[in-house]
C-alpha cells in the first residue's frame, strides 16, 4: 500500500519527533512512501539551515508522485465544491490530496482536518511529544548540520 507524507510528518520526522519511529518503520511492512513537489517546497521553504542535509537525504529516499493536468483537475474541483458548501479548503493542501489520490496512496498528516476530500483515505499522526529519534536512528552530527543516510529512512520500492 502506498502513502503519502504530508508536509507535518516530515518536519515532525526532520524535528526528531516520535513520528520518526513510524517512519522507520515503513521500511520493514512493504507500504510504499511518497511525497510531491508541494511537500518538497514546504519543507526547502520551512527548514532550519542545520537541517539541509538532512532534508534533502530524506526527500532522496522517498518516491515523487506526479503533480499534473489531471492532479491540478482534480484539486480545483475540490476546492470549487467546497467553497459551494462555505468551506475554504488550501491549493496547497488540494494539491497534496490529489497527489496522495493519483498514486493511490493514502495521505498521512498531523492535520487531518485540512483535508475532508472523502475520496481519499486521511490517516493521522499526531505529534506526540519531543525527542531526538534523529540521534536513535543512526544520524551522525556534522558540525551546525545532521547528515542521515537515506539507507536510514526508507529504501526505493
Amino acid at each position: 500500500m502506498a502513502l503519502l507524507l504530508d508536509t507535518t510528518v516530515l518536519i515532525d520526522t526532520l524535528r526528531g519527533r516520535p513520528v520518526a519511529e513510524r517512519l522507520l518503520a515503513l521500511r520493514e511492512s512493504g507500504e510504499v512512501p511518497y511525497v510531491c513537489a508541494i511537500n518538497v517546497e514546504e519543507v526547502a521553504r520551512g527548514l532550519r539551515p542545520r537541517e539541509r542535509s538532512s532534508s534533502l537525504a530524506l526527500l532522496a529516499a522517498l518516491r515523487l508522485a506526479p503533480l499534473g493536468v489531471q492532479e491540478g483537475w482534480r484539486a480545483g474541483e475540490w476546492r470549487r465544491a467546497y467553497a459551494g458548501s462555505g468551506i475554504t479548503l488550501g491549493q496547497a493542501d488540494c494539491l497534496v490530496a490529489a497527489a496522495a489520490y493519483g498514486v493511490g496512496a493514502r495521505l498521512v498528516t498531523g492535520n487531518p482536518r485540512h483535508f475532508p476530500m472523502t475520496e481519499i483515505a486521511v490517516e493521522h499522526w499526531p505529534l506526540t511529544g519531543t525527542g531526538n529519534c534523529l540521534g536513535q536512528a543512526g544520524s551522525t552530527q556534522t558540525g551546525d548540520d545532521q547528515a542521515i543516510s537515506p539507507s536510514v529512512w526508507i529504501t526505493r520500492a
